[in-house]
């Protein structure tokens, strides 16, 4: 996993199977660029844990740089500020990788019936055309499992603003599938993997697909 603000190349080549018939896919250009997004408040923590589950799963199936932005690391640098323009030079960087993502990882834990007001505000300073078309896996974590509604409720309408593209299958992990806050679940590892699995095409796809210079503004 690589430090937030190195290069960051736009692109990918199309996926091809490896020669050995492992897991991990070969690429003749730039590895994939993924940002994983926590909007937990607290460290250590479970929807920290669970995106890192998920861009370990990536790793193993893609050539990839991934990063990890944690609102409870960045969020004295952004809380009170009301213009991107003020943030702290980290929030910046981070903002960046965001917007330059080929794949973005993003989780909070629910709050309240939502994510967490600091994973909202970082995505606040967010371009509101810069995301346009990148694909999204959506993630959350909460005491139960009455709380996965989360994913479709709140999540999905977020990015669907940002005219991303949000991935059919999320993962959401309650409480009781961590283990002092490490994923241990084997239902939802599976199903971690399974989302990657499937989302992979479509960021392949996503990846060849020149971005419209016309935006809707509605």
């Amino acid at each position: 996993m690589t430090a937030i603000g190195e290069r960051i190349d736009p692109l990918i080549a199309p996926i091809a199977s490896s020669a050995d018939g492992d897991a991990r896919t070969t690429r003749t250009s730039p590895p994939l660029r993924v940002v994983g997004v926590s909007g937990s408040l607290h460290a250590p923590s479970r929807t920290t844990a669970l995106v890192r589950a998920i861009l370990s799963a990536v790793e193993e199936r893609v050539t990839a740089e991934t990063e990890l932005v944690e609102v409870a690391a960045l969020g004295a640098g952004f809380a009170g500020v009301l213009n991107r323009a003020d943030v702290a030079p980290a929030v910046e960087t981070a903002l960046r990788a965001i917007e330059a993502a080929d794949l973005l990882v993003v989780a909070s834990p629910v709050y309240r019936a939502s994510f967490t007001g600091l994973f909202k505000h970082l995505f606040d300073f967010v371009g509101q055309y810069a995301l346009i078309g990148t694909p999204v896996l959506l993630a959350a974590t909460g005491g139960g499992e009455r709380h996965a509604l989360i994913i479709d409720h709140q999540l999905r309408p977020l990015f669907g603003f940002f005219q991303a593209l949000t991935l059919p299958r999320g993962v959401y992990a309650s409480d009781g599938d961590f283990t002092d806050h490490e994923l241990t679940s084997p239902d939802i590892i599976r199903r971690t993997e399974q989302s990657v699995d499937s989302a992979l095409p479509l960021v392949e796809q996503a990846a060849l697909v020149r971005r419209s210079e016309y935006v809707t503004t509605w």
